[in-house]
């Protein structure tokens, strides 16, 4: 017998996530979260109801056989497959991701797609890889040709943005936003850290990670996936304070009324937030599914930037402002009867 061969050891990660809300209405329950996410015949959508409702597509793959992106300008073609999944959140909270991983080299042909298929996730090169290079040609975005993951996974999420079941009449406004995301070895010995966390544009975010050898695509998909969730709520409900008038005494405002009788009109301020108490302040759970071994990298972002410091800010600001408006003004007129 010949000496076995060894699969070289993966060196570089790479993903996107696209968040929204479901332009629906109503909340969609498991039952139609799993309709929604029926992406295969052949698989089934997991199902989690603790300690929130969360429905899991099973993954499809798109085949590529393209360069990759690169910072110096090296043109790394590459075969193999792009991993794609859908999720949903309480049954409002839509998210697409696709994700691959890369290892340090392959061969210097291609391979029947039979080798390709049996390694999901997993694109392979020419040569061998030079993995700063394209970690950060894919945060910085690639040039045409290039393996663009975001376009898979934007895909996705707007195959599942025509479903019948959505009415296209959403609680609230809102924007979309991007996570990209890439992952490269870190030192022996050493946990998984976050080297950057940057708000690259409006809706575009991007993380560099180091993580030991041998942390799964699917793990690191599950950690960026619950990074991009809670930052679009944090996004979100940061643009609802931001595009209303606060307070109740404001110069040159009207003041503010009474507890609206039966008929009567809620106050603008009220709502304006409600829709956020109804349907976004509940969702906040960090690190509900995220691997073991990943999970302290949610320490620094609790640390600086401080993600659950501001979010509890965010509540608080909500929640004086609906108190607020809840009391009645010493200041509106007496009703000066004859």
């Amino acid at each position: 017998m010949g000496p076995v061969k060894t699969a070289p050891r993966v060196v570089l990660a790479c993903g996107e996530v696209r968040t929204s809300l479901l332009p629906a209405l109503q909340a969609l329950d498991s039952r139609a979260a799993v309709q929604l996410l029926g992406l295969r015949a052949d698989e089934r959508v997991l199902l989690s109801e603790r300690p929130n409702l969360y429905g899991r597509s099973p993954d499809t793959l798109t085949g590529v056989d393209c360069p990759l992106p690169s910072a110096n300008g090296a043109r790394v073609r590459v075969v193999g497959t792009v991993a794609a999944r859908a999720a949903l959140t309480e049954g409002r909270l839509l998210q697409a991701s696709a994700y691959f991983k890369v290892p340090a080299t392959g061969p210097d042909h291609r391979r029947p797609w039979g080798h390709y298929l049996v390694r999901p996730g997993v694109v392979e090169p020419f040569g061998k890889l030079p993995h700063e290079a394209v970690a950060e040609g894919v945060l910085n975005g690639g040039r045409h040709g290039d393996l663009d993951v975001g376009l898979i996974a934007d895909g996705l999420h707007t195959r599942l943005l025509r479903h019948p079941l959505l009415d296209h009449r959403p609680p609230l406004r809102s924007r979309p936003t991007r996570l990209r995301w890439v992952a490269l070895p870190a030192e022996p010995g050493a946990g998984p850290s976050i080297e950057r966390f940057t708000l690259a544009e409006d809706e575009l975010r991007t993380v560099r990670l180091r993580v030991p050898e041998g942390t799964t695509g699917e793990g690191l998909a599950g950690l960026c996936d619950d990074l991009a969730l809670h930052d679009w709520l944090l996004t979100t409900v940061v643009r609802i304070l931001d595009g209303i008038r606060l307070g109740a005494g404001a110069a040159g405002a009207p003041p503010a009324r009474q507890r609206p009788g039966a008929g009567e009109e809620l106050p603008a301020v009220v709502r304006a937030l409600r829709p956020a108490v109804d349907h976004l302040l509940h969702l906040w759970m960090p690190r509900a599914r995220v691997a073991q071994d990943l999970a302290p990298l949610w320490d620094a972002l609790e640390e600086r930037p401080g993600f659950t410091r501001q979010w509890q800010t965010l509540v608080q600001r909500i929640r004086d402002q609906l108190t607020l408006h809840a009391i009645p003004s010493p200041h509106r007129e007496a009703d000066m009867g004859p």
